[in-house]
């Protein structure tokens, strides 16, 4: 096999300046024309790459705009990815996010390549609970369903019931039709859900470190100092920071909220590589964002995403018992509607 060009190898060539020129409309909001030839030669072997090896790639709302509006193919939340993962007929899928999320795709796509670009890309909550904890919560809870958040390993799936994401978390828990069930692991989001259903929600101590890390008095003082702004923040953040928001959404619907509502301006309370990615697509809003990065999902980059595709590597690989259990509950959550 020939020797493949590293990302700092590959030049910037006027066929790759024209041949990325609408790329680069897209982008111009949030990268600047001095940035852009250092990006344009590996956005421009990543896409000939896909092409070649027949490869998809997924990238989440959080990933930085020059890889969600240049490269991926299929972008969203956690629950859009898994849908799109179900479905794609691609022989390679990178994902762009977070190792749960890749395992995800492993799981409804077992016989297809996943790689991540970064096998170091974690998640805070996921972290936070193990399958053991999982097991030793049936016991102390007998017949009361389990119902765990995506942002979880496989392990862990594999000890849950269904699974669900931030944006269908109520849909999924009155589902199943129970007066209680485990909330597994995101405190805060439990308490939301238990806001907007009447089953009693048993929930667990995990916290998203981006999200748990906004205040009540931060957003207070961004709303002091942009009167008028619309406050959308994700239900992973404190019910204190909850209460001074005027609308609590997913990703997904937060990005729903701006696009149908064209808000002129607005704080956006996520990991605030989102705000990014929203104003590119939506010049005629103004956003704030208290901006708390997810260390995890900023370990992906253009160049390990050009690796990734040239080598197929780190792939992604799940124990088949393991995998056939948590597959399950994954696919309950997408039976859903």
């Amino acid at each position: 096999m020939p020797m493949q060009a590293t990302a700092a190898e590959l030049p910037y060539t006027p066929e790759i300046a024209a041949a990325t020129a609408p790329l680069f409309d897209r982008v111009k909001d949030v990268v600047s024309q001095l940035e852009w030839p250092g990006y344009a030669p590996i956005i421009h072997e990543i896409n000939r790459l896909k092409k070649e090896k027949n490869a998809v790639i997924l990238a989440h709302n959080y990933q930085s705009a020059q890889i969600f509006h240049t490269v991926a193919d299929v972008v969203g939340d956690s629950l859009a990815l898994a849908r799109d993962a179900a479905k794609t007929d691609a022989d390679i899928i990178v994902m762009c996010g977070v190792h749960f999320m890749a395992e995800t795709a492993k799981l409804l796509n077992p016989h297809k390549k996943v790689l991540i670009p970064d096998v170091k890309a974690g998640c805070s909550l996921a972290e936070s609970i193990t399958a053991a904890d999982v097991r030793l919560l049936r016991e102390r809870y007998p017949g009361v369903p389990v119902v765990t958040y995506v942002n979880t390993s496989a392990a862990v799936k594999a000890e849950t019931d269904i699974c669900c994401t931030s944006g269908n978390a109520v849909k999924v828990v009155e589902s199943l039709g129970v007066p209680e069930v485990l909330f597994l692991p995101d405190e805060y989001l439990a308490n939301y859900v238990a806001t907007q259903t009447k089953v009693k929600i048993i929930a667990w101590h995990g916290h998203c470190e981006v999200h748990e890390r906004f205040t009540a008095k931060d957003i207070r003082f961004f709303k002091k100092n942009n009167p008028g702004a619309v406050v959308l923040a994700h239900p992973e953040c404190p019910p204190s920071v909850l209460a001074e928001a005027d609308y609590v959404g997913s990703t997904a619907k937060m990005q729903d909220y701006v696009e149908t509502n064209k808000p002129p301006r607005v704080i956006l309370i996520t990991e605030c590589a989102m705000s990014d990615n929203l104003r590119a697509a939506n010049p005629g809003t103004q956003f704030t964002q208290p901006c708390n990065l997810c260390p995890h999902m900023q370990r992906i980059t253009l160049p390990k995403i050009l690796a990734a595709l040239q080598t197929e590597q780190p792939e992604v690989t799940i124990d088949p018992a393991v995998a056939e259990r948590a597959r399950a509950s994954v696919e309950r959550m997408l039976a859903v509607k």
